[in-house]
């Protein structure tokens, strides 16, 4: 017995030590698991709390067209004005009591405005009541008037500057998303959210029961646990991410409250990809698939973007339109049996088509030429990180009604001028710029004729500019005071030596003219005439005014440099000639107007810089010559379709061989280039005036055009001139030129014809002697018209 009683004793002793030393082991192991699990959810915490409560998204540059501003009198046409409503989403209903609407009755609208926060300024919502009349807005009357008397639209979107990972998003407040949003959300993707701490035991196993018995198919994840994956992890399907995210959402929920985790939610889920772009956020979306602010949408259409949660692939409304109708009604129904519509209500929102517009409007930009030269502009002035993530706001000098015009117009244009000769002009290309003169600004660009591909002709096309830069040779010798428009200069054979070749011009109609008026040689583009006008003053002079004027490109020094063997780009050939529509002031080319950070701050305001680069005087008479070239000379086709009132003025421009075809003039308001040639450089057969010039006519007709009106300056005086003599002479008289001259080189002699015109002092002797009148000319003393 005893030896049992020890065996058994021994026994007990050696599995207590065995328990003893699995409870040591167990809570060594419980311990440093319990210290490895804390360390890892603290880890886990950081992860959550840095990005959220840092910056929660990389926001691009948004690039917004200029604002178009509303006052009395305002050059802007009803159709402009309806277009411009159309472009930014505004529809045409029987009332305006609803932001975004308008109302037309005959030359009245009636605008339901959206209100938009510039940074710096802001215009509120409100009601507009415009009058029109003769291609202006008559009458303005708003709810809530300016102390400027301007009121501005909100300007449209037109692109933006993306991060690597091409994500983009509108954001938006939780204070402004629209009830039945957030009611269609809850109803369909977490019915317990404002219940659970992160996860949903009752919706976990409702998705696992479903999933093993063969029923449809469920997630269990939390909206939560959504906001998790998409902000957090990553897509793969694996236990430790499973683990992971029912984690971090509990964590997340004991930092943040309800109302935070629905807003970043509503700004981060994927509701879309456009391209290689990713829609994210129902703001973006809304935009995407209706062309609306959210704020605007129907019941129906916030249910539509809930239903895209679940795979905006699968539900695309543009290739599976019937699935995608079948989600929305089914959220619709989720928010009938939840209580959130009512029976009249859903029977109401489910009879409604799906509202999509035809295509996405959203895209990386809707002007990819103008675009591109906002990205160069900024790229100077901006690192890559600022422009990607910052949320800057780029307002632009972009018109988009003129752009969409220019667009269309210039496409047929070319297409029309293609037709006439299919074989030479196949993948004709072109350009075309168009500038306010007053400030510089841009406000249409056209690159190509086709897609943009990234080479921006109105950039990077390098081309010889021909006779466009005629006008520097005639500035010196009206500069000179030897030469006015009347003056006879030759237009005969010359032979240039320069670095040891001879060089020997031709016009382009071949043979001489002789001598010519020098308004005449320039409206209609002798080539001899000016060479032997640019070796009086030199090559030196004349490149000196081209680099005044704005042009970088590579100049030789040659004579050839005379008739355009220069090559330089249309925004070179822009920059010079804004110089002659200003009256000699440069105001460089800009196509932003400010950029501003996402508090709203100005970052850059880009002001009026002006410099004067011709003297006025020279100016306005230089303004005449290029007037005479739309009047009577290579530009005549242009006077014939345009209203001869704005007084045009403008140069053609034709390479060797017909290569390169340019033309730029302007009006009052808009300096124009179009150039027009092959990529390859080939021979398109289309001079300035039979290619280019038919374009910029076309191009311009498509614009609300002012009359040109350069100031006259004191030191101009109108004169009649006798073009033989040079010598004062008066209407009527054979060879009487009216023409602009510099005051102090106003002759002092006139042809007999004139003499009647001009009062004569008694001192005179032509007074005194009548025989004297015989004499073709008379020496005249301080002479003054009647």
């Amino acid at each position: 017995m005893s030896s049992l009683f020890s065996d058994s004793l021994s026994s007990f002793m050696k599995s207590q030590r065995g328990l003893g030393v699995f409870l040591l082991i167990f809570t060594i192991c419980f311990v440093v698991g319990f210290i490895a699990l804390s360390i890892y959810l603290v880890r886990l915490d950081g992860v959550i709390r840095s990005k959220f409560e840092g910056q929660r998204w990389d926001i691009p540059a948004k690039v917004y067209a200029r604002p178009l501003e509303i006052y009395n009198q305002a050059p802007i046409s009803e159709s402009n004005f309806l277009q411009e409503l159309n472009m930014l989403g505004y529809k045409q209903a029987n009332s305006r009591n609803n932001p975004g609407t308008f109302v037309v009755n005959g030359n009245h609208v009636e605008v339901h405005t959206r209100g938009f926060n510039f940074g710096d300024s802001e215009e509120v919502e409100q009601i507009l009541d415009l009058t029109f009349a003769q291609d202006q807005i008559l009458n303005v009357q708003t709810t809530h008037p300016s102390d400027t008397g301007i009121t501005r639209l909100e300007p449209l979107l037109i692109g933006g500057i993306y991060p690597q990972h091409n994500e983009d998003r509108v954001l938006i407040k939780l204070a402004t998303v629209p009830k039945p949003l957030v009611d269609a959300l809850i109803a369909t993707e977490d019915r317990d959210f404002y219940s659970h701490h992160g996860i949903s035991v009752r919706g976990t196993a409702r998705a696992i029961f479903s999933n093993i018995t063969g029923g449809r198919r469920q997630g269990g994840s939390t909206l939560t646990q959504q906001l998790i994956k998409n902000f957090f992890l990553s897509p793969e399907q694996t236990y430790k991410r499973k683990i992971n995210e029912a984690f971090m959402a509990v964590l997340l929920e004991m930092h943040y409250s309800k109302n935070e985790i629905l807003e970043t939610y509503l700004n981060e889920v994927h509701l879309g990809q456009n391209g290689n772009y990713s829609i994210n956020g129902y703001g973006l979306a809304s935009q995407f698939y209706f062309g609306l602010p959210l704020n605007e949408l129907n019941i129906s259409q916030q249910a539509f973007l809930v239903g895209l949660v679940q795979g905006p692939s699968f539900y695309n409304p543009w290739r599976n339109p019937e699935r995608a109708k079948e989600r929305r009604n089914l959220v619709l129904n989720n928010m009938l049996v939840m209580g959130t519509l009512t029976q009249a209500q859903y029977e109401q929102e489910i009879a409604r088509p799906l509202g999509v517009i035809d295509k996405p409007s959203m895209g990386p930009t809707r002007f990819p030429d103008f675009m591109d030269i906002v990205r160069r502009q900024l790229r100077a002035e901006y690192q890559d990180n600022d422009l990607t993530n910052q949320g800057l706001r780029i307002f632009t000098t972009l018109d988009p009604v003129a752009q969409t015009k220019v667009e269309s117009q210039f496409k047929q244009s070319v297409d029309a001028l293609v037709k006439r000769n299919p074989r030479a002009l196949n993948n004709l290309q072109g350009a075309v710029l168009i500038q306010r003169p007053e400030n510089g600004e841009l406000v249409a660009v056209v690159g190509s004729s086709e897609d943009f591909t990234g080479f921006n002709r109105a950039l990077d096309a390098k081309r010889q500019v021909g006779s466009l830069l005629k006008p520097a040779i005639y500035i010196n010798a009206i500069e000179s005071g030897e030469y006015n428009w009347a003056t006879l200069i030759p237009d005969k054979m010359i032979s240039v030596t320069s670095g040891g070749k001879t060089w020997t011009p031709k016009n382009y109609s071949g043979g001489e003219h002789g001598m010519v008026p020098m308004v005449q040689a320039l409206e209609h583009s002798y080539n001899l005439a000016a060479v032997n006008m640019g070796q009086n003053f030199g090559v030196p002079a004349f490149i000196n005014n081209l680099r005044k004027f704005g042009v970088t490109s590579d100049i030789q020094p040659y004579p050839s440099a005379f008739l355009g063997a220069v090559n330089m780009s249309p925004m070179e050939v822009l920059s010079v000639y804004s110089n002659f529509a200003t009256g000699g002031f440069k105001y460089p080319t800009k196509a932003i107007r400010a950029v501003i950070d996402h508090n709203g701050k100005v970052l850059e305001r880009y002001g009026l810089e002006v410099q004067q680069t011709i003297d006025p005087d020279v100016a306005y008479i230089l303004n005449y010559g290029l007037q005479e070239v739309i009047r009577s000379g290579t530009g005549q086709a242009a006077y014939r379709s345009l209203p001869s009132s704005l007084n045009l003025a403008g140069k053609s421009g034709t390479t060797n061989d017909t290569r390169d075809s340019w033309f730029a003039g302007y009006s009052g308001n808009y300096v124009t280039v179009v150039w027009l040639g092959l990529d390859n450089n080939k021979i398109t057969g289309l001079t300035g005036s039979s290619g280019a010039l038919p374009v910029w006519t076309s191009v311009m007709k498509q614009l609300p055009q002012q009359p040109v009106n350069i100031k006259q300056p004191d030191g101009v005086q109108w004169q009649w001139i006798d073009s033989t003599t040079g010598y004062l002479s008066a209407q009527g008289c054979p060879g009487a030129m009216y023409i602009p001259l510099l005051a102090q080189k106003v002759p002092s002699q006139a042809i007999s014809c004139a003499v009647p015109n001009y009062e004569v002092p008694a001192e005179s002797p032509s007074a005194s002697d009548p025989e004297s009148t015989s004499d073709p000319i008379e020496h005249l003393i301080d002479i003054t018209r009647n």
